[in-house]
C-alpha cells in the first residue's frame, strides 16, 4: 500500500488529519518533525538556534528520503519540507501525496490559538498573517504539485478515505 504525505503551511492541519487518516485506513502515523526531534535528541527551535535552517533542512531531508516506500505511513511533514532538495519530487515518486490549503487569516488564528512558540521561522513575527502570505507565495509552486489539493477542511476524513481508497 502506498504511503500518503500531507503537504501545507505549519498548522494547516497535517498532523490532525493525518492521525485520523491512519487510524481510519489502518496505516502508522508518523510526524516528520517528531522523527527530527529524535533524530537530533533536540526540539526543532533548539535545532534551528543552534545549527541554522540550512543543517535542520538536511536532516529534514535525510529522514523523510529513508521513509520506506509502500509501508502503510501517513507522514505529516514540516511545512517547508516539500521546498528544499528534491523533497517533492521523493514524496510524488514514493506515495500519494495531500496539499492542506488553508487561508492565511485561518493559519494565524490557530497558530495564536496554539499558544506555543515552537515554530522558529514564525518565532516573533509581528505581522503573522502577512508573513504566511508571503511564505505561501514562495511554497505554493511546490504545494500545487501534490496530487491532492484539501480545501481548509481536516473533518472530511470518510469522504477523504473513500477518494484515496482507489489508488492506494
Amino acid at each position: 500500500m502506498k504511503n500518503i504525505f500531507l503537504i501545507g503551511m505549519p498548522s494547516s492541519g497535517k498532523t490532525t488529519l493525518g492521525k485520523k487518516l491512519a487510524r481510519a485506513l489502518g496505516y502508522r502515523f508518523v510526524d516528520l518533525d517528531k522523527l527530527i526531534v529524535n533524530d537530533q535528541k533536540k526540539s526543532i527551535p533548539e535545532i534551528f538556534q543552534e545549527k541554522g535552517e540550512a543543517y535542520f533542512r538536511e536532516v529534514e531531508s535525510r529522514i523523510l528520503q529513508d521513509t520506506r516506500p509502500d509501508h502503510w505511513l501517513v507522514v505529516s511533514t514540516g511545512g517547508g519540507a516539500p521546498c528544499f532538495f528534491d523533497n517533492m519530487d521523493f514524496i510524488k515518486k514514493n506515495g500519494i501525496s495531500l496539499f492542506l490549503d488553508v487561508p492565511p487569516a485561518e493559519l494565524a488564528s490557530r497558530i495564536l490559538k496554539h499558544g506555543k512558540d515552537d515554530r522558529p521561522l514564525l518565532s516573533g513575527v509581528i505581522e503573522l498573517e502577512k508573513e504566511l502570505q508571503e511564505r505561501l507565495l514562495v511554497r505554493l509552486p511546490f504545494y500545487e504539485r501534490a496530487d491532492f489539493t484539501i480545501q481548509n477542511n481536516t473533518s472530511e476524513v470518510r469522504k477523504l478515505v473513500h477518494m484515496l481508497a482507489p489508488l492506494l
